[in-house]
């Protein structure tokens, strides 16, 4: 089988599959238009997230077996069209879920104690304590909206802080022992913390608006390492501002590109000019599960995927 790589990836990506009798190609740099031109001599794909596979690229690719994306979310993929072809879809939701979890942590405890805010007024020569007080996680209500890898992830590492946790998903009976499963009024009604581990569907799409914020029965700290475009960026500055959202930990943005590569080469709307002075916001630039050693998961469950599937 002939697979061709788009994206680069670990190179035990290309070594594995090469020994397990594959032939590889790569092509980093090629538009979308010249991939097409040649898809339809390849078997399988391996991207990430640098176009959208749609109809057009999918009946370019008349031979393709499978599509393999190294990473946890398939929505660059049209996978209806792909699946009525009869092509695999692998994704590797496990592969960065420890370095989701371990972010999103991150991000609760320095939104806290005023890491990043403390720094700042150190690095500039003040010496300012009050001002820089934390609270503390332990006992707190954490709602983990989306309980499958991510969130799950999340949670485990929520453990040891005595919190209670609580999971809503439109799955039923996923909830475990480090969260118990709850309808979305409940982590409305009584979530101090709300962490976003969802996929981008129609239904996420813009989840976390004004309406939504509204329901929520006291202020409430927000992280998002999911995708940006569930949260409306304006309607959480005016949360922000007027003190219903207490802050917020934002791994991605709504402005993202779909490729999750760039951002600022764009004239940016005046909440995220807004969103990027607020002393009780972290950004971070779409890396939450972007580590060294979920590079290397990633990459090794998408040849799991991808051996048990075929032979060479």
């Amino acid at each position: 089988m002939k697979i061709l790589h788009l994206d680069q990836n670990h190179p035990l990506l290309l070594a594995q599959l090469s020994e397990a009798g594959f032939s590889n190609e790569v092509d980093y740099v090629s538009s979308k238009g010249e991939i097409e031109k040649i898809i339809h001599a390849f078997d399988g794909i391996v991207i990430r997230s640098r176009f959208k596979i749609d109809k057009t690229f999918i009946d370019a690719g008349s031979q393709l077996k499978f599509i393999a994306r190294v990473g946890a979310g398939l929505e660059s993929i049209d996978i209806p069209y792909a699946e009525s072809k009869g092509i695999q879809l692998f994704s590797a939701p496990e592969g960065n879920r420890n370095a989701v979890g371990e972010h999103s942590l991150g991000m609760l405890l320095s939104l806290f104690n005023k890491l990043n805010a403390g720094d700042r007024s150190v690095k500039s020569g003040q010496w300012i304590r009050e001002d820089h007080r934390g609270i503390e996680l332990d006992g707190k209500i954490v709602g983990i909206i989306g309980y499958g890898n991510m969130g799950k992830a999340f949670a485990k590492k929520l453990k040891g802080f005595d919190c209670t946790t609580f999971c809503y998903d439109i799955l039923d009976d996923v909830g475990d022992l480090n969260a118990t499963q709850v309808s979305l009024e409940t982590i409305q009604e009584m979530a101090d913390v709300v962490s976003l581990h969802t996929p981008w569907t129609p239904q996420t799409d813009k989840m976390i608006d004004k309406e939504f914020i509204s329901k929520f029965n006291k202020p409430f700290w927000l992280l998002n390492t999911a995708r940006g475009k569930s949260v409306v960026t304006k309607d959480l500055v005016s949360a922000l501002k007027d003190g219903k959202v207490l802050g917020a930990g934002l791994d991605v943005l709504e402005y993202e590109k779909l490729s999750f590569e760039s951002l600022f080469g764009q004239d940016m709307p005046t909440e995220f000019k807004e969103l990027l002075e607020m002393n009780n916001v972290i950004l971070s630039p779409h890396v939450a599960g972007w580590t060294i050693e979920s590079k290397e998961k990633l990459a090794q469950t998408i040849v799991e995927r991808i051996r048990t599937h075929f032979s060479s």
